[in-house]
């Protein structure tokens, strides 16, 4: 039966196998949603901060979203080859009588954790705040630095 629908793909009707895909996803949702019942929130559990982390030939770059959130309100800590980020999200109260219809946006302390690829020069490093980005910027130690060797001819 699985190698009759195999050689049927791809089929004329090429939607019945997205469908059946869309299927076998709600169904996996539907399993998986039994093993989270005790946690509400865990369906929208999610890392925060988002974060990019990107390098060139000097440093590597952290790009992270921190929407709403002052710059003296973060706490940021390197050690060795790892960097933390944390501080805490406040949204302010819609008051007592409020009816939510749909509520993605949590409040509360985070912290995120991210394991560089190389050794940095915690002495040198910057961050910087701008329109809800926070940028990091981590000087590669020397001996993480990739060093041009000349190749000479005998």
């Amino acid at each position: 039966m699985i190698l009759r629908k195999l050689g049927e793909w791809p089929a004329s009707n090429w939607r019945s196998s997205f469908e059946e895909l869309e299927n076998l996803r709600k169904q996996m949702d539907r399993l998986m949603g039994s093993y989270t019942a005790d946690a509400p929130n865990a369906r929208f559990a999610g890392v925060f901060p988002l974060a990019n982390l990107s390098e060139d030939k000097d440093a590597y770059y952290i790009r992270a979203e921190l929407p709403g959130i002052k710059a003296d309100e973060l706490d940021i800590s390197i050690t060795g080859s790892t960097i933390g980020i944390s501080g805490e999200r406040k949204i302010s109260a819609q008051g007592e009588d409020v009816k939510y219809h749909r509520r993605e946006r949590d409040a509360g302390s985070f912290s995120r954790v991210i394991t560089l690829p190389g050794q940095v020069d915690s002495d040198k490093a910057e961050a910087r705040s701008s329109n809800g980005v926070l940028t990091i910027i981590l000087p590669k130690a020397e001996s993480a630095k990739s060093k041009q060797i000349s190749v000479k001819a005998s």
